[in-house]
């Protein structure tokens, strides 16, 4: 019930009215069944933005943080992204990340929209960073299709460490859906969802045109804690 207030009556409408979205593709959202949106992660608006255009309702796996911060600000935090349906994943170790498939794998097997972001984490400098397996993993054992989705221009709306976002128009790109469905039964073969999650990224990367950094997030950004923000190298 609170989900529906928020995207139709309090959250949805103000933030068309703000940042009007340009949407394209959104066509390759299926209108019923279970599948996975895959996308960059360039901002923290991004958690409402995409939701707010969807006709359906998409849950995210979203990190713990956001359901254990301290006083009244981490509460009402907690409370919200409960009541928009949003799961809680502790990113901190392998059987954290095997707990965060089954998470998502339980929104598929109810025909559900599941959204994720493979990076794993938010862009620091508005780069495309590689991929984690966890989407591919889904992606093979569920059988479902995976739509790619960029979000572009978040990253100047809203960079990271920065509280409130700017007035600008963002675009919102969705591709056309992906077919793994001839890798079934290799989702622990390495190789193979090491190239599921390429194909992936690959997809994303056409529809957003960042510049690619082949490393993961987390760790160019702990080698460059003092690099200054920048704005992301884009062809759009």
């Amino acid at each position: 019930m609170f989900y529906h207030v928020l995207k139709y009556v309090v959250l949805g409408p103000l933030l068309r009215l703000m940042f009007r979205p340009r949407i394209e593709g959104l066509e390759h959202i299926p209108e019923e069944g279970a599948a996975i949106v895959a996308g960059n992660h360039l901002s923290f608006s991004d958690h409402f933005l995409m939701p707010a255009i969807l006709k359906r309702r998409i849950t995210f796996l979203a990190k713990a943080e956001y359901f254990t911060g301290p006083g009244i600000k981490g509460k009402l935090t907690a409370a919200f992204f409960h009541s928009i349906g949003q799961i809680p994943v502790d990113r901190s170790g392998k059987e954290a990340g095997q707990a965060a498939i089954r998470e998502g794998l339980g929104v598929l097997d109810k025909g559900e929209l599941l959204g994720i972001y493979p990076e794993g984490t938010r862009s620091h400098d508005g780069r495309l960073y590689k991929g984690k397996v966890g989407v591919a993993v889904m992606a093979i054992r569920s059988g479902v299709p995976v739509v790619p989705c960029a979000m572009v221009g978040t990253f100047e709306i809203q960079p990271p460490g920065q509280k409130m976002p700017r007035i600008k128009r963002v675009t919102i790109r969705f591709g056309e859906p992906l077919d793994f469905s001839r890798y079934a039964g290799l989702e622990n073969q390495k190789a193979a969802v090491r190239a599921v999650t390429d194909e992936i990224m690959y997809a994303i990367l056409g529809l957003s045109g960042q510049e690619y950094v082949d490393e993961y997030a987390v760790k160019a950004k702990a080698a460059q804690p003092d690099e200054p923000k920048r704005s992301p190298r884009s062809a759009r």
